[in-house]
């Protein structure tokens, strides 16, 4: 698939226990659920979800960037459960420098399972495989573990501590950098 075709047509992409896909309007309510649980938006830029209302405003976004072709964005489906358990997006993507950037959360009840990881090891590889990425990076405040060991369980090597990198929640935060390149990638794949 072209890079220019990504954007036009997201494809849904499938790993042994997960499902990732457009998100709809129909998951408001698992996403309400997650994003309403304080301890899932503690490190993240945007505010925990108060009401229903909150979340259709989220999806409504979301579905506007997909049909404006401006969204590398999907909904982490548990195959078993045929439930909506997170998201994971590329946040930024620069074609000129073959760089992205992904972002990711999950509910609480799923966290230690090890899906996060497999949810983002398949969109690292459809980055590098099929959006002609050369680096794909991520990052996470300082106290995030869980994040840091998502990271570090996919490959992804840590580069340093932007320290004051983000206004977050009220407090300037330092944050860990991680990255995994195309020859990482390749390097990992080939020693299994």
């Amino acid at each position: 698939m072209p890079t220019e075709h990504i954007l036009e047509d997201l494809p849904a992409l499938e790993t042994e226990r997960l499902h990732l896909r457009k998100v709809t309007l129909a998951d408001v309510d698992a996403i309400f659920a997650y994003g309403s649980d304080p301890a899932v938006s503690e490190f993240v830029s945007w505010n925990t979800h108060q009401s229903i209302d909150d979340t259709q405003q989220f999806l409504h976004i979301i579905l506007s960037l997909y049909e404006n072709q401006q969204a590398v964005f999907w909904g982490i489906e548990h195959k078993e459960h045929k439930r909506l358990i997170g998201t994971i997006n590329y946040v930024s993507w620069n074609q000129k420098d073959h760089v992205g950037e992904i972002g990711y959360v999950m509910a609480r009840p799923y966290w230690g399972s090890g899906y996060m990881t497999e949810a983002v090891k398949e969109v690292i590889r459809f980055g590098l495989e099929r959006m002609e990425l050369e680096r794909i990076q991520a990052k996470c405040i300082v106290e995030n573990e869980g994040s840091e060991k998502v990271m570090q369980k996919s490959s992804m090597l840590f580069e340093g501590t932007l320290r004051k990198l983000l206004s977050l929640k009220g407090k300037q935060r330092d944050v860990k950098m991680y990255a995994i390149t195309k020859s990482d990638f390749l390097h990992t794949k080939k020693t299994g």
